[in-house]
């Protein structure tokens, strides 16, 4: 049987960025807020990059993302070039879509590094991206994988990253731990607010199953932008407090929301979530990001065969 010819030339990961230094913090956020954030805000969140020295993991993690998926690519006889493209920090996509087009590069598919759907994750990613190419006058087209909320990998990784952390607790108390799923939250006047809250229930409900574990509930983190707009909720913090009414002594926070680590995990879970706990007598574990574990590339890899199966790119 005549092996179908791939259609595309190279993969595209597609993420978020990040500061690499204490002189990059202010720039980089002036860049993702664009004005819609207070100024106060601002500076507490610049704060908190501070405490890491000024860098972010994102880039480190998400170039690890990609060399291994294109290795796992290549053994599956698919050999790509993978490119990182980020929306607010070097390597600007601009910069990589330049590189990709000088080296012969035409036709792309697109792993967008956002969990769930929103006109603020993946419709802005995608409009970046036809800006860039805009921009650079390169003769490339991008088409896009799904998204990753009910991808298997995706959904095998977090629940075997959830089991690490129920592991850990007493064999007593495993069954009583509160598991906490966290996504980012969002303002309500994103026109896709709904879509993105019901693809946040569906993965954590997929890891539940997995898990057999009912006692779960969402929580959103790293709210920003005015206080009187509203967003999705509860926050996490929130929901801790009112766990110490219910007694509960044992939860885990489940970034379900994040591909790889960031400053909301390092900083809003690791430590503004983890002090409300504390205050409250509960304690909190924090299960890993899926990084780039294999079983997660995998179904990165996945999502970029079926992609290339399908009759047309869209």
């Amino acid at each position: 049987m005549t092996k179908k010819p791939n259609p595309f030339d190279a993969v595209l990961v597609i993420a978020f960025g990040g500061p690499e230094k204490i002189e990059d913090i202010r720039p980089f956020l002036t860049k993702v807020t664009q004005g819609r954030v207070p100024a106060e805000r601002l500076e507490n969140v610049a704060r908190h990059y501070e405490l890491f020295g000024g860098k972010s993991p994102v880039k480190e993690i998400t170039f690890r993302q990609a060399e291994a998926l294109r290795a796992t690519l290549e053994k599956r006889d698919m050999p790509l070039p993978v490119y990182v493209g980020m929306r607010n920090w070097h390597p600007f996509l601009t910069d990589t879509v330049r590189r990709m087009s000088q080296d012969g590069v035409k036709r792309a598919v697109g792993v967008i590094m956002s969990v769930y759907q929103s006109r603020s994750s993946w419709g802005q990613y995608q409009a970046d991206v036809a800006n860039a190419i805009a921009e650079t006058g390169v003769d490339l087209s991008v088409s896009y994988t799904q998204p990753l909320f009910d991808q298997g990998g995706f959904i095998q990784t977090v629940s075997n990253r959830v089991r690490e952390c129920l592991e850990k607790a007493p064999e007593p108390d495993r069954k009583e731990a509160h598991i906490l799923f966290t996504a980012h939250s969002l303002p309500y006047s994103d026109p896709q607010v709904e879509l993105y809250a019901k693809q946040v229930h569906a993965s954590a409900t997929l890891v539940s199953n997995n898990l057999n574990h009912a006692d779960w509930q969402l929580a959103y983190q790293s709210r920003s932008g005015r206080p009187q707009d509203p967003w999705l909720e509860p926050d996490i913090n929130d929901v801790l407090r009112n766990l110490q009414s219910r007694r509960v002594k044992h939860a885990i926070a489940v970034p379900i929301g994040f591909v790889c680590d960031n400053i909301e995990v390092l900083y809003d879970l690791d430590v503004e979530a983890k002090e409300t706990a504390t205050q409250a007598g509960i304690t909190l574990l924090r299960a890993k990001t899926v990084n780039d574990d294999q079983v997660f590339v995998n179904g990165l890899a996945d999502m970029v065969t079926r992609a290339a199966e399908m009759p047309k790119m869209s």
